[in-house]
């Protein structure tokens, strides 16, 4: 009687086939996928528009920032009022090359202007906006 009857008969298993056994049931639950990311003929993934995005305010006291989306696609150069419910207002300068950082979802920062504020006086703010 050959070894591989023997071991069916009594349910001992070899290493080897225990060890065949196994990785067969590891990839059973495996799906492999096999593309073609050589190819001529691949095209690449849309890029999605960009959103808008909030900016992120030092020593803030009720200031919002916020570039849209609209603004990073124009490109043009853009200054952001950044009053929100404070009592004073500041701005906040966008260059072209800033919104094509921005589009390239790389954070921009930037100061505001000097404002005079009755209770903080004259002062700016640092303005950091990172694409999601």
């Amino acid at each position: 009687m050959s070894d591989e009857v023997r071991q069916i008969e009594d349910g001992t298993v070899s290493r080897r086939e225990f060890t065949l056994e196994a990785a067969l049931a590891i990839l059973a639950g495996c799906v492999i996928t096999v593309s073609d990311a050589c190819s001529k003929n691949s095209t690449p993934a849309p890029t999605p528009p960009p959103t808008d995005i909030n900016g992120t305010i030092s020593s803030n006291h009720n200031h919002a920032a916020l570039v849209t989306g609209a603004q990073i696609s124009a490109g043009a150069a853009v200054t952001l009022n950044i009053q929100g419910t404070a009592a004073h207002p500041h701005t906040v300068a966008l260059a072209q090359a800033d919104l094509q950082t921005l589009r390239n979802r790389q954070p921009v920062t930037r100061e505001s202007s000097s404002d005079q504020s009755n209770t903080f006086g004259l002062h700016s703010h640092s303005v950091t906006f990172t694409p999601a």
